[in-house]
């Protein structure tokens, strides 16, 4: 409750020779603008980039603007007279003015060659108005307007409409000239070709994976798809630690005492940090973490355990555990991240888990993915580093006889494929073939029996420890299947190899 004093309440605003501030708005500028657009169309090149109806204060200049971006946009001569025509055609010409105000707009110009600086004082009040009704909302809301969302909510509810607002509204587009693009482009190569030409971007710990995609690219969102039982967390978790060292490796070079200067980000939101944290260590100690949970090793394993895992303890690699994040609350503690730590790699388990942004209420579950999926792929953008996103698959794979992955088997297949960059599944043969071990009551006699369990025995030999990667889009190489090794026991995935000398 606000305290006031007698004197506050016998104080008017008047007494002060003041009067209520009224939103930021320069009209004088939108008219100078709108006669400088009629006077001459090639102005409306240096607006048309960051310029928009409704950032017009007064809805008659959008409409105005509005018909003059039409026109020019269709290739047509946009001046006092044709949109006279266009207005008195639709019968709107009296509620912009009639044909005295289009004159007067004309009259009002003054000069051309300020068209651009006009149009950014008009978004400038724009974006200032629009951060005004933020801030209203804002104050409503932390006085009890929608109860549903507690302190931290209204946070992250404030920070998105905040992202939204500078996203659509903020800073101009910046072209980038080919020379420079040049440059970027021949450094990329320049590094791809001292690491052998194997990886250009980030390393992923897996060999045959780095030839195929060059590494983690900048600004990539990565979508690794499997059903459940194939292992995508152990395979994400393989990646995180491959890339954690890589970054370790490269800060020690020199030094053998330095830290790291980037860190990778795990935002797991199905399995705890403890748990993550055991697997990692399950599968570099070559310790099974299902007897390190039951306590069913020797002292030994113990040891190991214990010796590895201060080895591993400078791995540049951060865990975040919160169930049901929200875009928001993600894309802050990623730019915290960044800002303190330095950022290389952001891994998100599991897509369907994550909830949009904070304030926003999607109409159905697509929409809702697909601006989740929109909001990670901004995240690699604005923060120049690779996101991979793990995500369940449909059953319709189930129904299939060939069980492998394909796009359409993504839920909510349009928007993850459209945003992704590349496209990942796992699948293990292994997994379906256990389920089609021969039991002997499906058989008449006991010979068919065993015919049918040496034919499983020697197909389960085939496939034993062996994955598939399925590269099912990748947007700057080539698609494809990339055979991998698995060990059930530990989770751990790493190269196959089936040649030795």
């Amino acid at each position: 409750m606000r305290l006031e004093t007698p004197a506050m309440n016998s104080i008017e605003p008047s007494s002060f020779g003041l009067s209520p501030r009224l939103p930021p708005s320069n009209l004088q500028a939108e008219q100078a603008l709108l006669g400088a657009l009629l006077a001459n169309n090639k102005a409306y090149d240096r607006v048309s980039e960051f310029l928009a109806p409704e950032h017009f204060a007064d809805p008659v200049h959008g409409r105005i603007f509005a018909a003059i971006q039409r026109r020019c946009e269709a290739g047509q001569l946009a001046d006092a007279v044709t949109l006279k025509g266009e207005f008195e055609h639709s019968g709107a010409l009296d509620e912009v003015g009639g044909t005295a105000y289009l004159a007067q707009l004309l009259s009002s110009m003054v000069g051309i060659i300020n068209a651009g600086d006009y149009g950014r004082v008009v978004r400038d009040a724009w974006l200032r108005r629009q951060l005004i009704d933020v801030g209203e909302v804002m104050v409503n809301r932390a006085y009890g307007a929608e109860p549903e969302l507690d302190g931290a909510g209204q946070i992250e509810a404030a920070e998105q409409v905040l992202f939204d607002l500078a996203t659509k509204g903020g800073a101009e587009g910046k072209g980038m000239t080919f020379k420079v693009a040049l440059t970027m482009a021949i450094d990329m190569a320049s590094k791809a070709f001292q690491n052998q030409g194997s990886v250009s971007g980030l390393d992923t710990g897996l060999r045959d994976l780095n030839k195929r995609t060059g590494g983690l690219h900048k600004s990539d969102l990565i979508i690794l798809a499997g059903r459940p039982g194939m292992g995508k967390t152990a395979l994400a978790t393989k990646i995180a630690f491959g890339a954690a060292k890589a970054m370790l490796a490269n800060a020690r070079v020199d030094n053998p005492n330095a830290m790291a200067k980037e860190c990778v980000a795990v935002f797991s939101l199905e399995m705890s940090a403890d748990q993550l944290a055991t697997r990692l260590l399950a599968e570099e100690a070559r310790v099974s973490g299902d007897k390190i949970r039951r306590g069913e090793i020797a002292t030994r394993d113990f040891d190991t355990f214990v010796r590895v895992s201060r080895e591993i303890a400078d791995v540049p690699l951060i865990i975040d555990d919160t169930p049901a994040i929200t875009l928001s609350a993600l894309r802050t503690r990623c730019r915290r991240l960044q800002r303190t730590n330095g950022l290389g790699l952001v891994i998100v388990d599991y897509l369907q888990l994550m909830r949009p942004a904070a304030g926003t209420r999607p109409e159905s579950r697509v929409q809702e993915i697909s601006q989740i999926t929109q909001g990670l792929k901004a995240i690699a953008k604005e923060l120049a580093v690779p996101v991979i996103a793990l995500s369940q698959l449909s059953r319709s794979v189930e129904s299939r006889d060939d069980k492998r992955p394909q796009l359409s088997d993504l839920r909510e297949s349009g928007s993850i494929e459209q945003d992704a960059d590349m496209v990942m599944f796992i699948y293990r043969d292994e997994y379906y073939l256990q389920q089609k071990q021969p039991k002997i009551v499906a058989f008449e006699r006991e010979d068919k029996f065993h015919e049918a369990t040496a034919k499983w025995q020697a197909d389960m030999e085939a496939v034993h420890n062996k994955a598939e990667l399925i590269l099912a889009k990748q947007r700057h190489g080539p698609t494809g299947k990339i055979d991998l090794f698995f060990e059930g026991e530990f989770t751990r995935f790493a190269d196959l190899d089936t040649y030795h000398e």
